[in-house]
């Protein structure tokens, strides 16, 4: 079957309301979040560099993410016209080419705030354009794939704001065990990655995008997505005890008992609690994110 998609329209230009929603910014939170976790990870006090914290949290997601949120639409436009056609692009609110436009403005500024925030944010923000359009543009449109574009996404999501935080605030290369917690816990959001590929379901069997739901079914995916999710945390919760920190230990593994009990929940009915556990699991999940940067903040890092 072949999709296609009409660029004319009668909208000229877009309203700046149907930009905010091309930005998406209810997705800004898992970065922002992941941003100041390494922030806290690297042990400096964040009232001595408030400036630097609130770039980087600007950068990771009213920039970064909304650049890759509107990369993303653009790329997928003739997928979200069967998946969701009241999406800035496919309804029209965004006309023409400016999705693509607007994707390419925010590349660039993205790159520009990065420079300013220092080396290490600059080539984070290097890595993360670079990523965005990777995971969705062609002919490399990672998003194909049900395992290297969640990871793609789950290591831009977590892994790398989690990294530019701790480097930014430190100014040097984090310690392993800052690098360490930030990819287990990065490695941990393909799991989350592919319980949001749920939604696009019929678009991706449609269009050819191999995603885990499409490609194993929605109680296999599912059940792959819990394992996934929580054996990172399981290292985590052993590395902190062999670190000193068993406390903040033991803390994640009630926060993952909570996830597994809200998992048995998932699994009764993968496509219609996934949106459900991206509710309640995730933020559990994020909250043993700040649990680990609290402690390996304390040890310094």
């Amino acid at each position: 079957m072949s999709v296609t998609f009409d660029l004319q329209s009668v909208r000229r230009h877009p309203s700046p309301r149907a930009v905010l929603a091309l930005f998406k910014p209810i997705t800004w939170f898992p970065p922002v979040w992941a941003f100041l976790c390494g922030a806290v990870a690297s042990g400096v006090p964040l009232a001595g560099s408030v400036w630097l914290v609130i770039g980087g949290m600007v950068l990771a997601g009213p920039v970064v993410c909304a650049m890759s949120q509107a990369a993303n639409d653009w790329c997928d436009r003739h997928v979200d016209a069967i998946n969701e056609p009241d999406r800035p692009i496919p309804s029209g609110r965004v006309p023409g080419r400016w999705g693509l436009w607007i994707a390419l403005a925010m590349s660039g500024l993205a790159l520009v705030l990065g420079a300013a925030l220092g080396r290490w944010a600059f080539a984070a923000t290097i890595f993360g354009v670079l990523a965005a359009w990777a995971y969705s543009a062609e002919p490399v449109r990672l998003k194909r794939s049900g395992i290297w574009g969640p990871g793609l996404v789950g290591l831009c999501y977590e892994g790398l704001p989690w990294f530019t935080g701790a480097a930014v605030l430190s100014g040097a290369l984090p310690g392993w065990p800052v690098i360490a917690v930030g990819l287990l816990y990065a490695l941990g959001a393909h799991g989350i990655m592919t319980l949001n590929d749920f939604k696009a379901l019929k678009g991706d069997r449609l269009t050819g995008v191999r995603s885990l739901p499409v490609t194993l079914g929605p109680a296999r995916a599912a059940r792959m997505a819990c394992v996934v999710m929580a054996l990172p945390q399981l290292a985590v919760i052993a590395l902190l005890a062999v670190w000193g920190l068993p406390l903040h230990g033991l803390a994640i593994a009630a926060l993952l008992a909570a996830q597994l009990a809200a998992m048995r929940v998932l699994l009764s009915d993968p496509r219609g609690r996934a949106p459900w556990y991206n509710a309640t699991g995730v933020t559990l999940y994020v909250v043993g994110m700040m649990v680990a940067a609290s402690g390996l903040g304390g040890m310094g890092g």
